[in-house]
Order: structure tokens, then sequence, then C-alpha cells
């Protein structure tokens, strides 16, 4: 038994020069994509920002302190 040649059929794909909308598909419909991302994960995004956010909000908060302690 030998091996036996098998025809193949080679697909090539070619951007139009006349049409090269590349990343149009991305920008289509964004906010309506972000809200649907955001309503689906808010539980997610809530866990991650708020530790952020108090995380800020206590470094500023100590920073003004510090200054008013040093002012006079």
């Amino acid at each position: 038994m030998g091996k036996q040649p098998v025809k193949m059929r080679a697909v090539v794909y070619a951007l139009s020069p006349f049409q090269q909308k590349i990343m149009s598909g991305l920008w289509k419909d964004l906010p309506g994509k972000i809200s649907h991302k955001v309503s689906e994960n808010w539980i997610s995004a809530t866990l991650l920002l708020t530790p952020l956010v108090g995380t800020y909000a206590y470094v500023q908060n100590f920073k003004e302190k510090e200054k008013l302690e040093h002012r006079y």
C-alpha cells in the first residue's frame, strides 16, 4: 500500500482595494455593546472598582490631612 495523492483546494482571502473596512464592526453600536457588558458583569465590576475607589479616596484624604498638619 502506497501513499495516494489527495487533491486539495486552496482558499485565498483578499481585501478588495475599494472596500477596506477592517475594523468597522468594532465601532458599530459601541454604546449598546458597552451597556450590555456592564449589565452582564455589574457584580464583577463593582467588586473590582469598590476597593480601588476606596483606596484612592483614603490616600487623597490622608495626603490632605498631612498637608494641613504641616501647615502651621
